[in-house]
């Protein structure tokens, strides 16, 4: 039968693997989150700009790959907007706007909330990484000599 401090270190060596684990997926979580807001802002951006041309206005659209098509703005007031499950309406340009907005509120709210529990995370790794050191250094003291 193995003694408790041998209990214990294999109860924190797990513990620490599934927080690693757990940190890895917020971390990735909150990754994802940044490249959304940042596509948000560009959107906003864009929108903010847009409000300064004209109808027929010639402009340069992404096409990715730093790659761009030329063309006229027709209704600069009539703006596509993602909805969810693939589905786009056409709304105002205020409307849209209003749109991004909330979303980049959203989506700022998640981002704080994951970045708390990542820092919960991170500071129980490391707690529990001190008590697994002290485990270790008091087993290594009584099987010496």
């Amino acid at each position: 039968m193995s003694n408790p401090a041998e209990e214990e270190i294999r109860k924190l060596s797990v513990e620490l693997r599934y927080l690693e684990q757990t940190a890895e997926a917020l971390q990735s979580r909150l990754n994802m989150l940044n490249a959304v807001a940042t596509d948000l802002t560009y959107a906003n951006s864009a929108l903010e700009n847009l409000q300064r041309e004209n109808e027929n206005a010639e402009l340069l659209v992404p096409i990715g790959g730093t790659s761009y098509v030329k063309a006229r703005l027709d209704s600069p007031d009539k703006i596509i907007v993602g909805i969810g499950a693939g589905v786009s309406t056409e709304r105002t340009r205020q409307e849209a706007k209003d749109i991004v907005k909330k979303r980049l509120g959203d989506l700022e709210k998640a981002r704080t909330a994951t970045q708390q529990q990542f820092s919960q995370v991170a500071g129980k790794i490391n707690e529990d990484r001190e008590k697994f050191e002290d485990l270790a250094a008091t087993m290594r003291g009584e099987k010496t000599p």
